[in-house]
């Protein structure tokens, strides 16, 4: 498999980004026609961990590109703007800066901070400068079962607050009860809301039931104009797995090739391991191609996955793994 060269896998966004999705109009023969066969997506997602291997110096490039695909992210009910200030202090420098200037990777970021609305001002101003958006949960996260027009309003708040990036919940009833176009109603009003501000829809996975499920909810998504589609809140007891990314992605292939739009994908909960973000990647590379290995069409949703990486790349330039306590987060 081709690997990044370290040049290759510098945090740099395409110079021309994607025309954003506009959505279409429901077709509801697509969605149903959407089917999902469990037992092979299961045998196929348990070959993945152990088919790619990257050593040395690609591996480094691939954790590197990782680090720039990341939504370094804290919601927690304890967050402070102490808490927040010095997340985004570590979104802008990944890495200890001897560390990326021996492996020729300075100026490096992560893709995004994500937080709650009430930190949205605070991480702004913290971002100041550094290119380096702010992404915001919204519609009632996690569970998305305010009353709607509070979920509408929220997003509009968080938009005028200075969010980039809005993550919506989808009402998972809708997809339970196979309501497919009450979801579309209701993602489209959500889309039309973040304004210029780009939309992740979360589908909530672990609470769907079936991966089939999981496949149709990401079309109508789509349809209805997502930017992104994103697999949980990480809240959630099942997060971002393995054969659901395979459904997702798939579903994200399967609309570009009908439509010419191409939307962007973003797993997570439970991905703490820098050994996890390589499959991940190469799950990437081998289903979507290489265009989906920027920032501005895949994130990984993680806060502890960056100091594992992060100790992976001191071991790669020292030849030692530094304690945990030397990466702190926040």
């Amino acid at each position: 498999m081709e690997t990044p060269t370290m040049t290759q896998a510098k945090h740099q966004l395409p110079q021309t980004l994607e025309p954003r999705n506009p959505g279409m109009d429901l077709d509801l023969d697509w969605v149903r026609s959407a089917q999902a066969n469990t037992s092979a997506i299961e045998r196929r997602a348990k070959t993945l961990p152990g088919r790619r291997s990257v050593k040395k110096d690609y591996q480094a490039a691939w954790l590197c590109r990782a680090i720039s695909c990341i939504d370094l992210t804290t919601l927690s009910g304890d967050d402070t703007e102490g808490r927040v200030r010095r997340l985004c202090a570590k979104a802008a420098q990944p890495v200890r800066a001897d560390v990326l200037d021996q492996l020729g990777m300075g100026g490096l970021t992560t893709g995004a901070v994500c937080v709650y609305h009430d930190m949205i001002e605070t991480a702004v101003d913290a971002l100041q400068g550094t290119g380096i958006p702010v992404a915001a949960v919204s519609t009632g996260f996690p569970a998305g079962l305010s009353p709607y027009h509070l979920r509408i309003a929220e997003i509009g708040e968080s938009v005028k607050a200075g969010a980039e990036e809005i993550d919506i919940v989808i009402t998972r009833r809708h997809v339970l009860q196979g309501n497919w176009q009450a979801l579309y109603d209701e993602m489209k009003e959500m889309r039309t809301a973040c304004g210029d501000a780009h939309v992740k829809a979360i589908l909530a996975t672990g609470e769907l039931g079936t991966l089939r499920n999981v496949a149709r909810a990401s079309l109508v998504c789509m349809m209805a104009g997502a930017d992104f589609i994103k697999t949980s809140t990480g809240k959630e007891g099942v997060n971002a797995t393995l054969p659901v990314s395979l459904v997702m992605i798939r579903a994200i292939r399967d609309y570009y090739d009908r439509t010419g739009y191409r939307v962007g994908y973003k797993p997570a909960g439970g991905i703490s391991k820098a050994k996890d973000s390589l499959v991940y990647l190469s799950l990437i590379k081998d289903e979507l191609g290489d265009r989906w290995l920027q920032p501005d069409l895949f994130r990984f949703g993680a806060s502890s996955l960056l100091g594992d990486i992060e100790r992976q790349l001191e071991h790669h330039v020292t030849g030692h793994y530094s304690a945990s306590y030397r990466h702190a987060m926040a």
